[in-house]
């Protein structure tokens, strides 16, 4: 008599394994031994072993019952055969990748989505603006409107499936026989055939167009933003929703505003004189010039916000801020009066003139 071994040693599991250990084990192992697909000598029974383990193991009650027992009152056998399997459903996916076998007539299908890019300048993008795109998509015939048929004209039963969209074939495997259900190669799961065809779309019941749309672009949208526009891509088929269109977004750079979120930076140069005496001054904004005045003893590096002057927020609503950052400048040339300025200022300051 052959002494049987564990079962858990069978499976390669330890006793606390989980109910989705074993059926994961099991799967793995049943796959590598399927007599179907391991020739090698004692792959049958190899495959036996296994399938009685889990047969057990996976069975709460038989489980409790082995870890107290063991093998005894075991039927050495089949047994309940695929019953171990938790349906017949575990061992099909295990070996044929979980094949659908109720496919039928095909239903609504949504179309394909589309992408196109846009290119906005700042300003555009600070207060959004309507913008014309044009694009490429499929839509319904303009004749059949979709049908396919010639206009008078109606489908009729496809012969090979006779309706139902689907063809079943009758396969032997290693457990017998069993039913392989497929979309019907004729009528391509539709369950109809059409047999005057529309001379507009050859049947198809779908023609390419070109069209100019105009988008609503938000303000506060940022350089590699993107927009969907819900419907506005490919027609569906047999009567499903069309795609959507993807708007990918880029923004030029501006000549003299940065931007940082919402906010836009402009740098401002002053002389000395300005600097040190204080002045108002104007400067450009998104909206036009505007003023600002700048204190005596203003410093290189000095920030003035200007409020709500910057981009609109996309989401909050309100705009961010223009942030002007202040450079004082040194002349690189002077002339005679204005270097014999500078040389009293800096007699009055008390700096001494280096002799060269």
């Amino acid at each position: 008599m052959t002494t049987k071994r564990d079962y858990y040693e069978v499976l390669g599991i330890d006793r606390n394994a989980t109910d989705e250990d074993i059926k994961k084990a099991f799967r793995k192992l049943a796959f590598q031994h399927h007599p179907d697909r391991n020739n090698d000598a004692g792959a049958t029974d190899k495959f036996k072993e296994i399938n009685q383990a889990y047969e057990v193991l996976s069975s709460p009650d038989k489980r409790a019952t082995y870890d107290r027992f063991g093998h005894v009152g075991d039927d050495g056998g089949m047994g309940q055969g695929f019953g171990g399997f938790g349906g017949f459903g575990d061992i099909f996916d295990a070996f044929f990748g979980g094949m659908n076998t109720t496919a039928g007539r095909q239903g609504p299908r949504q179309g394909g989505s589309l992408q196109t890019s846009v290119i906005l300048t700042l300003e555009e993008v600070a207060f959004g603006c309507d913008k014309e795109i044009k694009i490429s998509r499929i839509e319904n015939c303009s004749v059949c409107r979709g049908t396919g048929s010639k206009p008078g004209s109606q489908p009729v039963r496809c012969p090979t499936c006779n309706g139902s969209g689907q063809v079943r074939r009758v396969q032997q495997g290693f457990f017998g026989r069993f039913v392989n259900v497929t979309p019907c190669d004729r009528c391509n799961g539709e369950g109809q055939v059409i047999t005057e065809p529309c001379p507009q779309c050859r049947g198809s019941g779908r023609e390419k167009f070109n069209r100019t749309l105009t988008i609503n672009i938000p303000c506060g949208v940022d350089n590699g933003s993107q927009l969907r526009l819900t419907g506005e891509g490919d027609a569906g088929t047999r009567g499903g929703p069309s795609g959507d269109l993807y708007l990918n977004i880029s923004v030029r750079r501006h000549e003299i505003f940065i931007r940082e979120g919402d906010n836009i930076f402009y740098d401002l140069d002053i002389n000395f004189a300005q600097a040190a005496l204080g002045d108002e001054v104007e400067v450009p904004t998104l909206d036009g010039q505007s003023m600002i005045k700048i204190p005596a003893g203003t410093q290189t590096g000095k920030l003035f916000h200007m409020k709500d002057k910057g981009v609109g927020r996309l989401r909050s609503g309100g705009r961010g801020d223009e942030i002007v950052r202040l450079k004082v400048t040194t002349p690189e040339k002077l002339t005679k009066e204005q270097k014999k300025l500078f040389e009293e200022l800096a007699q009055s300051l008390g700096t001494k003139k280096q002799k060269k």
